[in-house]
């Protein structure tokens, strides 16, 4: 007999409200391949029809436009599809994976379905189903003790019901054993399936999905190819995700937690991890952008380009090599790729397919990457055996000194700070790492300990990222050591030449007790007559080689570093214990927390911002990380506040201009200051209160808390 669906339901659901079946047939969208569709009519549908946009699909309900490619989820779909147009015609249509973004089982037809929220109509399963429908009613016990069943039993007068109720002796005993473990023995299962199908029992698979059914096909047709019975015996495949198989009268059924060892878990064994570059990345690169192929080297990102090898099209990324050689990567082989990136502003050079310099190169990174780990490794281990200076317990200017300072020290400023002086105090040399928040204190930590360093008749260095930071720490010592006989002086490129020259010989003579610098610190020509503490401040700026050149130039010379935002090397160094970790965490007294706000660019909202922050004598940064559109965001911002005082500074104006805008904004005299992110590191301006960073989404976690960190620190 033929027959026909079988509909299963709980009784909450029987009068769920659905779409009236006479405008069912308006609302679904018929799709073949070489059929035309009409690719505005599918816009239109997508949009009227409760689909929601995204720049990538990931879930039901949602659809992304790329030029002639719509991807979208219908309801009700377990993966979501990939439409291709060529003109008003469907040249493809294929399902794809919403993690890896990538093109998977051709379909010849597809249909869409419209959402349907319920409100405004009547209609219920029932007046989909056809008066010959018999209904069976489980339990109807249960049935009788619905509310609504007056209305139901009305609805269900117009078909045959039966209605089974349950009895105390209906249980059954069906002699079934559990299933055999596998453990990805496919040899073993094919023998099984043999012996299964000549003693006439049915061999069954239960799967999740299609894709498992199909792997696991892939996967018996591969070991039965290499056996003498090279005929696959007939068995059965059923799309249902249960754990456990088992063995009942003359059927066997194997589950993926059977064959597999546990459920699902060849999915993460045979597909591919990607490393690199992603479809989301991919489609986010321009043409000309440089990109690395693991095994051939930089090239020059050309296009997205569809290929066709043998009988198959297949999406390719083109890649241009020196000599204008190009490239075809399967776009199923895009984790081998990921985007150039490096410090220098310069193009790199490109590689040559069929050369070998490329991984030349790759095996000249690895041994400097191992000697960098092993000179590592060696300098730590100097540190911990060879003897430092131990410096004298505190003396009266000292207790002096912590005297004049104007703030009241939280408790974990506190105990860094005997921290840090019973490291100095200690025969071996001290090598701290200083984690805390920006504004809460870490930099007078570093001067108690440069005071201790200095009244020992040692010097002291401060290494700091940027030339900002480094003569805003110098300002800053200077007044905080203006009572004492201190000589403090500073290093960097806004020092014309022959002052340097002077700074160099009064460091080597022993007569500059603190000097704070840029990465000059670490030139040649700078010799210390007898440094006692090294202090490096924001040391996530620093790369490896930077930090360590002091460090074996001084391997006994006490180390301080601090950072709000610590690199992971540091970090990990510190939490296995090969560096000494203080954590300040709590506040200053008053302090009160930065308020984040995300939001897309509204003129309306900075220019209220601006003004009341000038209202109330405050100042703003406006950071903006584009020197080449720096001066339009000038004026864009001068016409939103006429009144206001507005500048902008960038690494690449001249020193002695760039000196004098951030002093201008020090001493009040800018209310806005719009700057690159040389404004990230460490800088300290109480009276700026509110900061807006222009597309935030450029930026990194660790650059982002940085420079929130700039504001609130009054």
């Amino acid at each position: 007999d033929k027959s026909g669906p079988m509909l299963l339901s709980q009784f909450d659901d029987l009068d769920s409200r659905l779409c009236d079946p006479l405008e069912a047939g308006n609302r679904i969208f018929r799709l073949s391949v070489n059929r035309d569709a009409g690719y505005e009519s599918l816009k239109r549908f997508l949009t009227s029809n409760g689909f929601e946009p995204r720049e990538f699909v990931e879930d039901e309900g949602e659809y992304s436009l790329r030029g002639a490619i719509i991807d979208v989820f219908p309801f009700g779909a377990t993966e979501p599809l990939r439409i291709e147009f060529f003109g008003d015609t469907v040249s493809s249509l294929r399902m794809f994976d919403i993690n890896s973004q990538l093109s998977g089982k051709a379909l010849s037809n597809a249909d869409l379905t419209a959402g349907f929220s319920g409100s405004g109509s009547a209609a219920t399963i029932f007046d989909y189903l056809d008066p010959s429908t018999v209904i069976m009613i489980d339990d109807g016990t249960e049935f009788a003790a619905l509310d609504n069943r007056e209305a139901l039993n009305a609805t269900l007068s117009r078909f045959r019901c039966v209605t089974v109720q349950p009895s105390s002796h209906s249980a059954v005993n069906f002699n079934s054993l559990p299933q055999k473990k596998l453990n990805a023995n496919f040899r073993l299962l094919a023998a099984l399936i043999q012996q299964e199908a000549a003693a006439d029992r049915k061999t069954v698979f239960a799967t999740a999905s299609q894709r498992e059914i199909r792997e696991l096909g892939d996967f018996l047709s591969e070991e039965m190819s290499g056996r003498a019975e090279s005929s696959m015996p007939e068995t059965w495949w059923v799309p249902l995700n249960l754990y456990e198989g088992f063995t009942f009268s003359d059927i066997d059924l194997y589950t993926e937690s059977d064959i597999f060892g546990k459920l699902h878990a060849h999915k993460a064994h045979h597909k591919r991890k990607i490393r690199g570059i992603s479809l989301k990345d991919l489609q986010k690169l321009k043409v000309g952008d440089y990109v690395v192929h693991e095994d051939y080297g930089i090239g020059i990102f050309r296009s997205l380009e569809t290929i066709t090898v043998g009988n198959s099209d297949q999406e390719s990324v083109l890649i241009e090599y020196e000599g204008g050689d190009q490239l075809y990567v399967n776009i199923q082989n895009i984790n081998l790729l990921s985007k150039y990136s490096a410090s220098e502003s310069s193009s790199p050079s490109l590689s040559k397919l069929g050369s070998s310099k490329w991984s030349a190169r790759k095996d000249k990174v690895r041994r400097k990457l191992r000697d960098i780990a092993i000179n590592l490794i060696k300098v730590y281990a100097q540190r911990k055996m060879q003897p430092g200076f131990a410096f004298g317990p505190d003396s009266i200017f000292m207790r002096e000194f912590e005297a004049s300072f104007i703030f009241d020290e939280t408790p974990d400023q506190s105990k860094a700070i005997e921290e840090v002086k019973k490291d100095m105090q200690a025969s071996h040399p001290m090598d701290r790492l200083i984690c805390g928040d920006a504004g809460f204190g870490k930099t007078e930590i570093a001067m108690r300990a440069a005071f201790k360093a200095v009244e020992s008749q040692k010097q002291v260095a401060v290494l700091t990222p940027t030339t900002i930071l480094a003569h805003q720490h110098f300002d800053s010592f200077s007044k905080r050591f203006a009572n004492f006989p201190v000589t403090i002086a500073v290093l960097s490129r806004f020092v014309p030449r022959k002052e340097q020259q002077e700074v160099i010989r009064k460091i080597e003579a022993g007569l500059v007790d603190i000097v704070i610098g840029t990465h000059r610190l670490v030139s040649k020509d700078v010799r210390f007559k007898e440094l006692g503490l090294l202090v490096i401040d924001e040391e996530q700026h620093f790369g490896v080689e930077v930090k360590e050149k002091l460090r074996e130039q001084f391997p006994n010379v006490d180390t301080l570093t601090m950072s709000a935002t610590p690199i992971p090397r540091t970090l990990q160094f510190s939490m296995l214990g090969a560096r000494d970790l203080s954590i300040v965490s709590t506040p200053p007294k008053n302090r009160q927390p930065v308020e984040t706000i995300i939001t897309d660019y509204d003129a309306a909202l900075i220019e209220s911002a601006i003004r009341r922050e000038i209202q109330r004598d405050g100042q703003v940064f406006f950071l903006h990380n584009r020197i080449s559109s720096i001066e339009e965001m000038l004026q864009s911002l001068r016409e939103l506040v006429p009144s206001a005082r507005i500048v902008y500074a960038h690494g690449q104006l001249p020193p002695r201009e760039l000196e004098k805008i951030m002093m201008d904004f020090i001493q009040k005299e800018v209310d806005v200051l719009i700057s690159t992110s040389i404004i990230g590191s460490g800088l300290d301006i109480s009276n700026a209160n509110t900061i807006f960073i222009n597309r935030a989404d450029m930026f990194g976690l660790s650059d982002l808390y940085q420079l929130r960190g700039r504001v609130g620190r009054s």
